[in-house]
């Protein structure tokens, strides 16, 4: 079945996305929860009105987040984290600490566009995504060392 989704789902679709998904995801879960609408042509036309309204939003949006990315080019994060003798970290670093260490250095992210693809258990070097915008990511190196 076809849908227009409302907001951004991961590894589905972005807000007024129109994609194909199995009948029961779409009944059962994302329009009982608001998440989508089903793709229905007089939804398709207003669709269509609601993106070219707001076209030069968008843009600007784009563009903040282009400028973002270009001045996240050159950032490493240092991310202190409790360590046992081994070098393990107690607990794990997540895209939480990686969010605050970013505002401290003046990058307003939210934690939700942060994506760390391996599990961080252990003092190292490991990189993260941020998700700025649809068209827009960027690679963070960090570096989590001991307290």
């Amino acid at each position: 079945m076809k849908i227009i989704l409302k907001e951004d789902i991961s590894n589905l679709g972005y807000k007024d996305d129109v994609v194909e998904v199995k009948s029961g995801y779409g009944r059962n879960y994302l329009i009982p929860m608001g998440k989508a609408v089903i793709a229905t042509p007089s939804a398709l036309k207003v669709l269509a009105e609601n993106q070219r309204q707001r076209a030069h939003k968008l843009a600007k949006i784009k563009a903040d987040a282009e400028a973002l990315a270009a001045s996240l080019a050159g950032v490493s994060l240092t991310i202190g984290a409790k360590t046992s003798s081994t070098g393990t970290i107690f607990g794990s670093v997540n895209a939480i600490q990686i969010a605050e260490a970013l505002e401290k250095l003046g990058f307003n992210v939210d934690r939700k566009n942060i994506v760390v693809k391996e599990t961080v258990k252990e003092v190292g070097n490991y990189n993260a995504t941020l998700n700025l915008h649809k068209e827009v990511t960027v690679e963070v190196p960090f570096e989590v060392v001991a307290e």
